[in-house]
């Protein structure tokens, strides 16, 4: 049992990158999608899909993106953790390596990178920051 799924998939996405497999499996959940979602959207990886498999849970298998043989995602962090949530509204919220990278915000209005959320004027919980 994974008591923080978003902190496991950022885990399991920096391992991977830093392996430098093409390909890493997580359990498949709504807000795991949402999150990759973001991810593809911003072309931060490749892709990803569901893999079922008869008698075990369902799994996401991603394929990481890579440039010159280094990875795509050169840092990923988790900010709002089960211990300590962190929130922010649309104008505290700063741009990640002078605009180079994304944060991604879970809103009433959905999963979404920074640069969606100032254009839909709402803010929300952090949920962690990629460049």
């Amino acid at each position: 049992m994974v008591n923080d799924p978003i902190g496991d998939l950022i885990a399991r996405i920096k391992n991977a990158a830093t392996r430098g497999r093409q390909k890493v499996t997580t359990p498949a959940s709504k807000m795991r999608a949402r999150v990759l979602d973001v991810l593809l959207e911003e072309g931060y990886i490749r892709g990803y899909h569901l893999v079922e498999k008869p008698g075990a849970f369902p799994e996401f298998e991603i394929e990481l993106k890579y440039f010159d043989n280094q990875p795509v995602i050169v840092e990923i962090s988790r900010v709002s953790k089960p211990g300590r949530r962190v929130y922010s509204s649309i104008a505290d919220l700063k741009p990640v390596k002078n605009g180079l990278g994304i944060s991604i915000l879970s809103t009433p209005k959905g999963v979404m990178s920074d640069t969606a959320a100032r254009e839909a004027n709402v803010g929300g919980e952090v949920l962690a920051r990629v460049y």
